[in-house]
Order: C-alpha cells, then structure tokens, then sequence
C-alpha cells in the first residue's frame, strides 16, 4: 500500500500514459504530494502445465523485465518535469484495475492515461480507465488532449454542477485546483428547454415555469461558500440550455481541466453508460476529473 495523499499514476509505456506521468508529477508537486508510479501485468495463463512453475519462464522474466524499463522510463520523465517530486514506484504482477483501485484508498488522486495498450488500453467499457474512474474512492483524473485546442474556456478550469452534494464535492476540487495553478475557474449548469422531455439520463431538469429562477438560484447557492474561500479566483458562472454532457464537453475545448462529480441528480446520476460523467471522460478536449462525493468521517 502507498504512503497516504500520494499521486498515483498508472502507466504502461503508451504516449497517452507518459502525459498522465507529466500530469502527474506537476500534480504532485503543486499540492505538495509524493508521486507513485505503478504498473500492473498479468502472467500469461498456463497452456498445459497441471501445477505452476517453480519459477518466471524466460518469456515470463521478459514481460517482468519490460515492465520495470517502462516504469524507470516514467520515473526519468517525472524526474525531468518535476525534479523536486518524491518518487515512488512499483510493479505488480495482477490485473491493472485491481493494482489501482488497491492504491486509490489511500491516494490523494489517481491519475490515468486516456487511452495505452496492454493494462491500461483505453476508455471502451470496461477498460482500465472506465473501471477505475467508476470505483476508485479517491478523485480520478483522466488525461486527455494536453495540446489544448481552441475554445470558450481556453486555459480554464470547468467544473459541472447540479447543486447535488457530489457537485459540491467537484466544485471543492475545482477551486482547489484553479487556486494553486492560477487558472480561471468557470461553473456550468445545463438545463432543458421549456417544455422538453426528460428521460432518466438527461441533465438537471427544470420546470419550464421556472427554468430562469431556478437554474440561477443553483448555481448561487451551490457556489456562495467557494467564492468566500477563493476569493482571488477568476470565478464566473453560466448556464446552458441542452444536454449537460454535451454542453460539458462542448465547454472543454481549450481547458485546462473539466471536473465532474461522480453521481448527482439528472445527468449526474453516476459513471454507468450514458452518464453525464462517463461521456465527459471518453469525449472530453481536455483532462478530465471525476470525483466522489467524500464519506463522512466519524463524529
């Protein structure tokens, strides 16, 4: 198990990973965090052999021995981005997700490759990245896009809200984040025209009656407190008609981060297919945060 509040950063030698392993290692270094560098394998399963080997096969040893020139390869990269980071790494010979999901209950964040190859191939259904995005109880980022193109929120952070507690959970990471990078910070709130239809997966759905009202008062009460603490961010708020996920990843060309919570009300009802924070992770022009609603510690 790593250190409590690490970064951890999943890598299997794919461009895509090696920008989560940039990510990381600034990531690590602005909130003051030691950086964990994991990759997971799988043994290859036995064809005819009854009992298991006393020891690796020499095609074994060079799956062993590629994972640890992948994971040196990333601690050279972090090193170079970030060279006052405290590094960590580690191999481990079992499915990826379970490697991640098993350092995520104590991380201080997860920080994956969009797409890879081997452990960590991609973000289809039951990918690494899906996987762990969905069940890590720790904030996920998914690296994507690093270039950065053109857009209405060009070097901002874009946070999701609905006035759930999950939503007050991603605005919490978003001005943490947006404070210690310097970043603006830009809120959105989605909602339907007058008179459209709602099904169980569409965003925040408002009475047509009092779409203007209500949709403001949200997003003034959802943000009230932040703006208190942060007051030194560049913090705006707007709201769209349409679909939250489309209207999220429409707002995150040119970001610097989209947060999202994790599950919410309307569109923000959990990382299942469909969800406003699955479409956000697989279709998003930037990095993408998703983020639990934190437990209650004892009282």
């Amino acid at each position: 198990m790593v250190a409590e509040h690490t970064i951890v950063v999943g890598v299997d030698g794919s461009p895509p990973s090696l920008e989560a392993v940039d990510w990381a290692a600034a990531e690590a270094v602005r909130r003051g965090r030691p950086m964990h560098i994991l990759n997971a394998f799988q043994w290859p399963p036995p064809i005819y052999a009854p009992v298991v080997a006393p020891s690796p096969s020499p095609f074994e040893l060079g799956i062993q021995e590629a994972a640890a020139q992948i994971v040196a390869e990333a601690a050279d990269r972090a090193r170079a981005a970030a060279s006052a980071v405290r590094l960590t790494t580690a191999i481990r010979p079992e499915p990826a997700p379970v490697a991640l999901l098993d350092t995520a209950r104590t991380a201080a964040e997860v920080v994956v490759g969009s797409r890879g190859h081997g452990g960590f191939a991609g973000l289809l259904l039951g990918s690494v990245s899906t996987q762990v995005a969905m069940h890590a109880p720790c904030p996920v980022v998914v690296v994507r896009h690093l270039d950065r193109p053109p857009g209405p929120e060009a070097g901002r952070v874009v946070v999701g809200v609905d006035g759930s507690h999950d939503a007050g959970d991603a605005l919490r990471f978003a001005f943490e984040h947006a404070a210690s990078c310097g970043a603006g910070l830009t809120a959105v709130l989605a909602h339907r025209r007058a008179g459209s239809a709602g099904r169980p997966d569409d965003p925040l759905i408002v009475d047509a009656d009092d779409v203007g009202e209500d949709v403001h008062r949200t997003l003034a009460e959802s943000t009230a407190g932040w703006r208190e603490k942060y007051p030194d961010v560049d913090f705006r708020t707007i709201t769209v008609r349409g679909r939250a996920s489309a209207v999220l990843v429409d707002r995150s060309a040119g970001a610097r981060l989209l947060v999202v919570g994790s599950r919410g009300r309307g569109g923000f009802t959990g990382l299942l297919l469909g969800s406003v924070s699955l479409t956000a992770v697989q279709h998003a022009a930037c990095p993408v945060a998703v983020v639990r609603q934190e437990k209650p510690g004892p009282s």
